[in-house]
């Protein structure tokens, strides 16, 4: 292992353990930004030199604080325009039921996102299709045919007015 730089040996870095310190976030907050930057780049910008910037990046890799890297695609230029969000009820709340949903759910790509909620409904997801005869196949055909959904409720969305991925991360 390289010997460590001054700013390696004050401020370790996450992992094992160890909780995030001001190099690791803002090389969280600028991965965020842009996943293809150049580790030299990165380097320079929370002032490492390049090993232990790609160390630390490493590290956090490691220790699930980057789950991965994606490119961000264009839905409308891909021809797929609608999106809904659908509240589904189940008629009862066992784990074979909830495990039962999820695993439908997970087959369908068209479900960007499933979430168990608390409240007046079991789950809401976030759904991508072309147009209103997808979405009407999709729920007639996948969601509101699954054993054990006993309601849905869908709101399709006229307007994204913010979509990101990025989450605040948390200067303590």
């Amino acid at each position: 292992m390289p010997p460590q730089s001054p700013a390696e040996q004050q401020n370790p870095p996450a992992g094992a353990g160890r909780p995030l310190d001001r190099i690791d976030r803002k090389l969280l907050s600028r991965l965020q930004q842009d996943g293809r930057i150049p580790v030299s780049q990165l380097a320079r910008e929370v002032h490492l030199t390049v090993t232990p910037a790609l160390e630390r990046v490493r590290r956090l890799e490691a220790g699930g604080f980057i789950d991965g890297y994606f490119a961000r695609l264009n839905a409308r230029k891909l021809g797929l325009g609608l999106l809904a969000y659908v509240e589904v009820s189940l008629d009862r709340t066992t784990p074979e039921a909830f495990d039962h949903f999820k695993e439908v759910v997970r087959a369908h790509d068209e479900i960007m996102e499933c979430h168990m909620v608390a409240g007046g409904f079991d789950y809401l997801l976030k759904v991508r299709v072309k147009d209103m005869e997808a979405y009407r196949n999709l729920l007639g055909d996948t969601i509101a045919s699954v054993r054990g959904v006993q309601q849905t409720h869908t709101y399709f969305v006229m307007e994204e007015v913010k979509s990101t991925h990025s989450i605040v991360i948390p200067q303590t």
